[in-house]
């Protein structure tokens, strides 16, 4: 033993990394097997391996560096994830449970530290401030549970962003009390720097993003931008003087719209800080605890469990009376207490402040007794936080499922076949898929790659089976399973429509025709038949930039669409679309369509920011083209000839689309239109092909040139 010592702290950056990862490996299994936590599992580590446990590692730079950038990633994490139309909607509640989680804490220890503690005002105060703050620690048990967007998630997140930001001015004011820089004039500069911070922010940050996002694809560079955009805003926020954590929340916050939660973007940014910044926060935090100084004597005892009680206490109250105040159910008071009760960097920081504010000569504000009492709060609070918000957690998903047991069991038959041919749109076709698939199902996508049956059809199958593993390799970075099929067809619509029996698909989504040169038609050359030999729905898109820049998609209806079978399955799509990349959708029809349209999202999708326009008649759609700009999504919901909601007038949209909308977002859909009727009928009176144009359009053109 005494051999082994002499080879600890383990000082070789190599071994350190090592024991870490080892760490963040056998933690989870551990506390899996134990049925505890896994975010305990790291800290408790921490506390083993650190200089108060077996001392196997000092707690060096990397865990400074890592354990920073773990913070920042919590609550980057919670910007980007958070549902800001919900937030607008309920900002008096944010406020409200703001106010509460921080100055219920407050005034508690404040009084307990005075009273039973016997500490100075403002060393009291100090405290207080400390309690009133909190930590999202337990916010990746969120994540794994997929209740990020759940209304008590949010309040808890964005009321601990009001109650932390109270805190640090608080904190700055009672510093500014022991420096130079008193009074009035300290608080004007302080808050003009914080108010042009934001402004700057607000300003910069979007048009960055939109530069970039348009103009790269490749996936390490948008990675990396995402990130230099989060420590820009972090060390901007502290050369301000306040906490960089603010300044990460506001750079999630900001980049919410531009990163949709179901991209692999999003995917990739929540694995990197899962995996290794936020397991690394957490051991750091745990080598800070030294459990010894429980078993100093009683008195220690006792300041630990005042000041763990009165703090937890304080944000018990708060969450409860919030819960009561807003009429939510209990799992949801569990999960608001959970998340806000927990302390860790913060608390740390607000700390170590105190200790370096000189009271007299030779005495700090914090001494050795406050520092430890704060720390194994720390520990204590952790626990707690982690337990309750994984109990509530589990509440909520179990409630949720039993008030949907009657629609489950429903059939939904979603499948999507998504078809690809030009290497240059497949990649945002499968984006489109993602945004608008229901990730509650859980279903994978099937990708269809049809190539002619002719002396060139080994080259072009090569092509198709390279194409398709490249975005299987992007589903696989969203965690989605995508079947694939290379299909060689003397005719490209019956090889698709052949494909989608089989794989027993619900709709399509495919780009449009571009080659204009190969086939002047606007259809192409096999679309047209396609959507009018197969009754499901089917996507037609085109795409001038990335989807996560657009801010509007615009949606034109034709008269009589809510007769159509498929008049949900579209409205569905367009309003999960819209949700996940958090942009305005505007609606334009009849009066009878937009009542239903507007009935429908506000119970299935109230969150989605939707207008409704009246459109009189379908002539006024070349006069919408004025309205259209570049970042906005135009949606044409159309329809097969011989069905309710077809008009003459959808025979122009070709010639209108091409005239009117050429080098715009565009979005052609056909809805479905016999329901369960068979594909392959075909009689006299429904034929399965039809002209693009008729022969009386010829006519008419023919007399207006010899006008």
């Amino acid at each position: 033993m005494v051999l082994l010592t002499t080879y600890f702290p383990i000082t070789s950056p190599t071994l350190i990394f090592f024991v870490v990862l080892l760490i963040i490996l056998s933690a989870p299994i551990i506390m899996g097997k134990l049925r505890i936590p896994h975010i305990i599992g790291m800290v408790l580590a921490g506390m083993v391996v650190g200089k108060y446990g077996l001392n196997i590692l000092e707690r060096d730079s990397s865990f400074e560096l890592f354990g920073k950038v773990g913070l920042l990633y919590i609550m980057f994490l919670a910007g980007l994830e958070m549902d800001m139309e919900s937030v607008k909607k309920n900002s008096r509640r944010f406020l409200l449970f703001g106010l509460l989680t921080c100055l219920v804490p407050l005034a508690l220890t404040y009084g307990m530290s005075r009273w039973l503690l016997d500490y100075s005002h403002t060393a009291s105060f100090l405290l207080g401030c400390i309690m009133a703050s909190n930590t999202l620690i337990a916010y990746p048990i969120i994540s794994r549970y997929g209740l990020q967007r759940h209304s008590s998630v949010m309040l808890s997140v964005g009321s601990s962003m009001i109650s932390l930001f109270l805190a640090l001015m608080m904190l700055a004011a009672l510093s500014a009390a022991y420096g130079e820089d008193t009074g009035a004039v300290f608080w004007l500069m302080f808050l003009l720097k914080f108010s042009l911070f934001c402004i700057l922010c607000v300003w910069l940050i979007p048009r960055l993003a939109r530069y970039f996002l348009r103009r790269y694809s490749d996936a390490v560079m948008q990675f990396i931008f995402v990130l230099a955009v989060m420590f820009l805003s972090a060390a901007m926020s502290e050369l301000i003087g306040v906490e960089g954590i603010v300044g990460a929340f506001l750079a999630g916050l900001i980049l919410n719209r531009f990163i949709p939660h179901v991209s692999p973007l999003m995917n990739r940014i929540e694995f990197i800080g899962n995996a290794l910044f936020i397991p690394y926060f957490l051991i750091g935090v745990g080598m800070l605890i030294n459990i010894k100084t429980l078993f100093e004597g009683p008195h220690m005892l006792w300041v630990v469990a005042l000041i763990a009680f009165f703090g937890t206490f304080g944000k018990a109250v708060a969450a409860y009376l919030s819960s009561l105040l807003f009429r939510l159910p209990k799992s949801a008071g569990n999960m608001m207490f959970g998340l806000t009760c927990a302390h860790a960097a913060g608390a740390i920081a607000m700390v170590m402040v105190g200790m370096r504010l000189e009271v007299s000569p030779g005495q700090y504000l914090v001494n050795n007794e406050m520092l430890n009492g704060v720390v194994i709060m720390i520990l204590i609070t952790c626990i707690i936080s982690t337990m309750m918000t994984e109990h509530a957690a589990q509440q909520i998903i179990l409630n949720e499922k039993v008030q949907q047991t009657p629609l489950t069991t429903q059939q939904d038959d979603e499948k999507i076949l998504i078809c690809v041919k030009y290497p240059d749109i497949a990649p945002q076709l499968l984006e489109l898929a993602i945004m608008v698939r229901n990730q509650k199902l859980n279903r994978g996508l099937v990708a269809l790659n049809v190539v002619y049956d002719d002396t060139s059809s080994v080259t072009h199958r090569e092509e198709g089976l390279r194409l398709l593993e490249r975005l299987q390799q992007r589903a696989a970075a969203s965690d989605i399973h995508m079947q694939t099929q290379v299909r060689l067809a003397t005719n490209i619509a019956n090889g698709i429509k052949h494909a989608f029996r089989e794989f027993s698909a619900s709709e399509i989504i495919m780009g449009m025709h571009v080659h204009t040169d190969v086939n002047p038609k606007f259809w192409g050359e096999f679309i047209q038949s396609l959507y009018n030999g197969l009754n499901r729905q089917i996507v037609l898109t085109r795409f001038v930039q990335p989807l996560n820049t657009l801010r509007r998609i615009q949606v034109v209806v034709p008269s009589r669409a809510e007769f159509e079978p498929g008049f949900h399955r579209w409205l569905e799509r367009l309003s999960r679309m819209a949700s996940n990349l958090d942009c305005r959708i505007q609606f334009h029809g009849r009066e009878e369509s937009l009542e239903l349209i507007r009935e429908y999202i506000n119970n299935h999708h109230p969150s989605v920011r939707a207008e409704y326009t009246y459109m009189a008649h379908w002539n006024e759609l070349p006069t919408l083209a004025a309205h259209v700009s570049d970042d906005h999504m135009f949606v044409v919901i159309t329809a097969r000839k011989g069905t309710i909601s077809y008009k003459n007038a959808l025979e122009r949209l070709p010639n209108e689309l091409m005239q009117h909308f050429s080098g715009k977002n565009l979005m052609i859909i056909f809805p479905d239109q016999y329901g369960e009727q068979k594909e392959d009928s075909m009689t006299f009176t429904a034929a399965q092909h039809q002209e693009e144009s008729s022969i009386y359009d010829a006519i008419a053109r023919w007399i207006n040139k010899k006008r």
